[in-house]
């Protein structure tokens, strides 16, 4: 544990294999996500994109039937965690790799309870402090100037895309290294949509990017890298200007949907 990265990616997979119930979803899958980047993992439905998700910061551990063999090696500050054999606290690792569904999670109270809680409960942050940080999440997700009247409204009272911008600024008030995207503008009009993405593509420079997709336009809009994945394992992992070919990448595509 905490030995010095030896390879360029911020996450390193080896040998991954996830399964529910004895039925085998992730089948020995090797891959490496780079640093500040965006990377998007797309393919049909059912071929393990969000179980791969899950295995970063392990929510499959949350459904019953799950097992998990490999490694999993994150670059967290200065240290390297494994994160299934170094002993890094579930709570601690779920704050650090934060993750973003594809529906809107917000909490059934106001919206600054929304970032107010977490903060107290999880970071332990002074109450004094709080307005502060709220503010600061707030602005990281270009949501202040929306809301700062609307603080004690209910949540679920904003729009969806104000929604799901609320739940990105709950998880970085956590302070993580990663974020994971789910689907994230799935259930979004395309107005919504786009203001989402223009935040993504302003949050890798400071974080950590994996996101789920089934647009492949979102993809060409989004990723640094893509990655392929058909039936449990990795097809190919491409970078954007290889993406972006398109008569190289038909077939390909073809083959995973």
């Amino acid at each position: 544990m905490n030995q010095p990265l030896s390879y360029g990616g911020a996450i390193r997979i080896d040998g991954l294999r996830v399964s529910f119930s004895g039925k085998l979803i992730l089948k020995d899958v090797n891959l490496a996500f780079p640093a500040r980047t965006i990377s998007v993992v797309i393919g049909r439905s059912g071929s393990g994109k969000t179980t791969l998700l899950r295995a970063l910061n392990r929510l499959n551990e949350c459904f019953p039937g799950c097992e998990t063999s490999g490694t999993v090696k994150m670059q967290m500050r200065d240290t390297v965690v494994d994160v299934y054999r170094d002993g890094l606290p579930l709570a601690e690792l779920r704050r650090r790799v934060g993750m973003v569904f594809q529906v809107p999670n917000v909490l059934p109270v106001s919206i600054g309870r929304n970032l107010a809680l977490p903060l107290r409960l999880v970071l332990g942050i002074d109450k004094r402090e709080i307005p502060d940080r709220i503010e600061e999440a707030l602005k990281s997700v270009h949501l202040w100037s929306e809301v700062r009247d609307r603080l004690k409204d209910r949540a679920t009272t904003l729009s969806g895309g104000q929604q799901q911008r609320l739940c990105l600024a709950r998880v970085l008030a956590l302070q993580p290294d990663v974020l994971l995207l789910d689907e994230p503008t799935a259930s979004l009009d395309f107005r919504s949509a786009m203001k989402i993405e223009e935040l993504l593509l302003h949050l890798k420079e400071k974080y950590t990017v994996i996101a789920v997709s089934h647009s492949l336009s979102q993809t060409r809009r989004l990723a640094d890298v893509v990655v392929v994945l058909s039936e449990g394992r990795i097809l190919k992992r491409m970078s954007s200007s290889e993406f972006s070919e398109h008569q190289a990448v038909e077939a390909l595509l073809e083959a995973a949907f």
